[in-house]
C-alpha cells in the first residue's frame, strides 16, 4: 500500500484529487517563479509597451499534466508582461477552463484539445495577424506554423525544448510517428529557416543540427529558477529517501525510480521513495506501492503545494530522474537550488543540467539505475561529501535565474523589431 502520510493518496489508491478549481486555475509557481524575478507589474521605463506579442504553446501551468515546458513559456510571458508587453498566450483548454482569462497581467487564451489546438491557434492568429508585432512559436513536436499566418516583418521566434524524434514513436503508431517526425523535420526546418530558434540546452542544440539539420540560428537559453523557495515544516520518512518531482507520465519512467525500493531493499532496507505528481501513470504507480517487497516504503504525494514540494525534495538525500529524453530538466536544478544532488541518465540535456561528480550523477550506457543511486548515496553517507555536493548544488542553481531568461527572449525580439525598423525607414 501507499505509506501512510502520502497526503495527496486517498485510502483506496485512486488517482489523486485534483486541487479545487480555484487553485488549479494558477500556475503552480513558486513566489519567485516570477514575481521576483521577471515581476509582472511594467515599470514607468517599460521598454516593451505598445508590443504584442503572441506566445504559442501546447499546454499552460495549471492544466493537469503540465511540466518545464508550460514553466518556460509562463515566465517568458510574465517578463514581457513586467517590460510593458500585451501578451496573449495562445493554449489548449481542459474540461471546465474557461475559454478566456487574464492572469498575472497575461491574456489566456484556451482552444481546442491537444489535437485541436494546432489548428484553433493559427486561425485564431491570422484572423488577428495585423495587431500582432511579435510571436513566441513553442514547438512540442509539432510548430504552430506561425509563418504562414503571421505578417512578414512579424518577429517570430520558434522554441524546440528537444527534438521528439523518441517520443513520436514511444507513444504513436509507427504510421503516424513517420509523420510527425516529418513535420518536425523537413517542414519545420524550411518553414523556420529564417526565424531565430531558442532551445534550451547545447545538447538540444547540438540535435536540433545533428538529427533535424536545422537551418535557422540557434541560441541557447537555459531555463531559470526561482529566487524565493518556501519551504514547509513536515517530516520526511526514511533513512536515506529519495524523491522524484514531475509529471507522472510514461517517458518520464517513474516506475523505474519507485522500483528502486526493492531493487535495493536488501542493502538499504531504511530507503523510502517519495514521488511528487500528477498524470496518468498515477494509478499504475499505486497498484506497484501496494505490493509487500515495497508496502510503506513508496509514498505517492500527488500534487503538493510548492511549499510543501520543497519539503519533501529538500527533506531527501538524493532526487532521481529516469527520463531518458529531456530538453534541461528543470527539477533537477530545484532540487540543486535546494541543496539536493540528481542522479540521472547520461543523454541531452539531463548531461548539461547535471554536472556529473560535481551536483550529481550520470548513468552512464551500460550501467544499472540502481547500481549508481547505490553508490551515489553511499558517498553522500560522508557528512563532508554531502555538505561539499550541496554547497556546489546551491551555486549550480545560482546561475540560472528566470530574469535572465526573459531578458534574453526580450532582446531577441526587440532586436528584430529594430532591425525591421531600420528596413522601413
Amino acid at each position: 500500500m501507499v505509506a501512510p502520510g502520502a497526503k495527496a493518496a486517498p485510502p483506496n489508491l485512486a488517482s489523486p484529487p485534483e486541487p479545487p478549481p480555484e487553485q488549479r486555475q494558477r500556475p503552480t509557481l513558486a513566489p519567485g517563479h516570477g514575481d521576483a524575478d521577471a515581476g509582472h507589474a511594467a515599470g514607468p521605463d517599460a521598454p516593451l509597451r505598445g508590443l504584442t506579442v503572441a506566445l504559442c504553446n501546447f499546454r499552460e501551468p495549471s492544466q493537469t499534466v503540465a511540466g518545464g515546458a508550460e514553466v518556460f513559456a509562463w515566465q517568458v510571458a510574465s517578463y514581457l508582461v513586467g517590460q510593458g508587453a500585451t501578451v496573449y498566450f495562445l493554449t489548449s483548454r481542459e474540461p471546465g477552463q474557461p475559454r478566456a482569462e487574464r492572469r498575472d497581467g497575461i491574456e489566456l487564451r484556451r482552444m481546442g484539445n491537444r489535437y485541436l489546438v494546432y489548428l484553433l491557434v493559427p486561425l485564431w492568429l491570422l484572423l488577428r495577424r495585423r495587431r500582432i508585432d511579435a510571436a513566441i512559436d513553442c514547438m512540442n513536436g509539432i510548430p504552430f506554423f506561425t509563418p504562414l499566418v503571421l505578417r512578414r516583418r512579424t518577429r517570430i521566434i520558434c522554441v524546440v525544448h528537444h527534438v521528439h524524434r523518441l517520443q513520436f514513436y514511444a507513444f504513436f503508431p509507427r504510421w503516424l510517428a513517420r509523420i510527425g517526425c516529418f513535420i518536425e523535420g523537413p517542414v519545420a526546418r524550411l518553414l523556420y529557416r529564417k526565424r531565430t530558434t531558442v532551445t534550451i540546452s547545447e545538447s538540444s542544440k547540438r540535435e536540433l543540427r545533428e538529427r533535424l539539420r536545422w537551418l535557422a540560428p540557434i541560441e541557447v537559453v537555459h531555463n531559470g529558477s526561482p529566487a524565493v523557495r518556501p519551504i514547509a515544516s513536515l517530516p520526511v520518512s526514511g533513512d536515506p529517501a529519495i524523491v522524484y518531482v514531475g509529471r507522472l507520465v510514461g517517458h518520464k519512467h517513474v516506475d523505474r525510480v519507485v522500483e528502486l525500493a526493492a531493487e535495493l531493499a536488501a542493502k538499504r532496507p531504511g530507503l523510502h521513495v517519495h514521488v511528487v505528481g500528477r498524470g496518468p501513470e498515477y494509478d499504475r504507480l499505486a497498484e506497484r506501492a501496494r505490493r509487500p517487497d515495497v508496502a510503506g516504503r513508496v509514498h505517492l504525494h500527488g500534487y503538493l503545494p510548492e511549499a510543501e514540494k520543497n519539503a519533501i525534495v529538500s527533506g531527501a538525500r538524493l532526487n532521481v530522474t529516469a527520463s531518458e529524453f529531456e530538453g534541461w530538466g528543470l527539477t533537477v536544478i530545484e532540487a540543486a537550488a535546494l541543496g539536493i544532488p540528481t542522479v540521472a541518465y547520461d543523454v541531452p540535456g539531463l548531461r548539461d543540467s547535471v554536472r556529473d561528480g560535481v551536483t550529481g550523477w550520470l548513468v552512464k550506457e551500460g550501467e544499472r539505475l540502481a547500481d549508481v543511486v547505490d553508490r551515489a548515496l553511499e558517498e553522500l553517507s560522508d557528512p563532508q561529501v554531502r555538505e561539499r555536493m550541496s554547497r556546489a548544488c546551491r551555486m549550480w542553481a545560482q546561475e540560472f535565474t528566470w530574469g535572465k531568461t526573459g531578458a534574453t527572449i526580450a532582446a531577441l525580439i526587440t532586436a528584430k523589431l529594430d532591425e525591421t525598423s531600420r528596413e522601413k525607414s
